[in-house]
């Protein structure tokens, strides 16, 4: 049996090692792939997440750790005084530390806020990489678009070629016209080369974000065209308001505020308790020990870490109206600009594209029929092609505002 499953255990191991190595994903599709089902992908597998939910999970063994009464102490002397067994003397001690202050329930305190601080960055961390997986899912549709359109200037450069071609042959216009012809060819497939790069490029920056580094997928499925709306101002500012990064900085500012109470909680000193027995042998009898020890406080009074935590503390009321004021601008920037680029792509698609189109369209008829010269072609074939590829770029410019927005906002719950 052994040497039946041995052949297939050694050939498919470097499948396993190269899938354990990058972390491969077995449920990425190799069919078009939705926004949905990318998201999904990188809430799975993303190692940043992993990370963050392992951090997370730390923190529960920190608060569990804060609940912990301290360990009592065990003590053994023995007085040998004459080297003889009737002199000897045995004392068994147990301390006990007893924890004054209010310091057990500061710690836990602490540690929970620092479980909640966690919980935050987690729940920032999954905005940040839903931002950027919708980001790059509309870069792969973008770069898409760039390459169908690449595809379609190449084939109306050859077309153009073509007819010039055979206008010199028919000995209507000048050789020069066709070399200028299989120039504007020759540009248009170097773009059409830049455009397939492209769209390489942003493949993998995709798949990389649930941990491949070879992407399955076919292409992405969506369209570009239809832009996401917006919110009005008053639900974005309350948005904000509850947006990840400022839920952090208040779980940063608990976090501290219970920090500097446990080093207040310090400046109180703990007790001791010591309970034990004494055995005389040269008195025949056991002797009980009961005392206490505690603490002067005369030179360190948890002074130094009560100001460090103190300034920590302002230091993070700060931190908090920075943030504040930062996302308020960056909101506005990623508003302002989603704006600007939708209202560039709608007169982009409903005048500037649809212009060109019909003013290529009379060049090239004009152009076959004698009318035009093939330079009035050649311009209104680069007026059509800039106007789409402006139109690409003012969707994609839109879309990363968008993603920006989402970045800050958090996933709309």
């Amino acid at each position: 049996m052994v040497k039946y499953f041995l052949p297939l255990c050694v050939a498919a191991w470097p499948a396993f090692a190269l899938a354990a190595a990058f972390n491969l994903p077995a449920s990425e599709p190799a069919t078009p792939l939705t926004l949905q089902t990318a998201l999904a992908l990188a809430a799975d597998a993303n190692a940043d997440l992993s990370a963050a939910r392992h951090e997370l999970s730390a923190t529960d063994g920190a608060v569990q750790q804060a609940g912990l009464l301290p360990n009592p102490t065990l003590e053994v002397e023995r007085v040998d005084r004459k080297r003889a067994d009737d002199v000897r003397e045995t004392t068994f001690l147990i301390s006990q530390p007893l924890e004054l202050g209010g310091k057990r329930s500061a710690r836990v305190q602490a540690a929970e806020r620092g479980r909640d601080s966690a919980a935050a960055a987690l729940t920032a961390r999954q905005a940040e990489i839903r931002a950027n997986v919708i980001d790059a899912w509309f870069a792969v549709l973008a770069a898409q678009e760039q390459l169908r359109l690449a595809q379609e200037s190449s084939e109306l450069a050859q077309r153009a070629a073509q007819a010039t071609g055979r206008r010199v042959v028919a000995g209507k216009v000048s050789p020069v016209e066709e070399t200028r012809a299989k120039v504007a060819a020759a540009s248009v497939t170097l773009e059409l080369l830049r455009a397939r790069s492209e769209l390489a490029v942003a493949r993998k920056k995709l798949s990389a974000m649930w941990g491949n580094p070879s992407p399955r997928f076919e292409k992405a499925d969506g369209d570009i065209d239809q832009l996401p709306a917006l919110p009005d101002q008053a639900m974005l500012h309350h948005r904000l308001a509850q947006a990840p990064a400022m839920a952090l900085a208040r779980s940063e500012l608990a976090s501290r505020q219970s920090l500097a109470q446990v080093e207040l909680s310090r400046r109180v000193p703990d007790v001791t308790l010591n309970l034990g027995s004494k055995r005389s042998e040269e008195l025949g009898r056991s002797q009980l020990i009961v005392g206490f020890s505690v603490p002067l406080p005369l030179f360190d009074r948890n002074q130094g870490n009560v100001l460090e935590t103190a300034r920590r503390l302002d230091k993070a009321r700060d931190e908090l109206s920075s943030t504040a004021l930062r996302l308020d601008s960056d909101l506005a920037q990623a508003r302002e600009d989603f704006d600007l680029a939708r209202e560039q792509a709608l007169a982009l698609r409903t005048d500037i594209v649809p212009g060109a189109q019909s003013a290529y369209a009379a060049a090239t008829t004009g152009f076959e029929n004698g009318k035009f010269g093939f330079l009035d072609v050649l311009d209104a074939q680069r007026t059509l092609l800039d106007a789409r590829s402006q139109y690409l770029n003012a969707l994609a410019q839109a879309h990363r505002a968008h993603a920006a927005i989402t970045r800050i906002l958090g996933a709309e719950q």
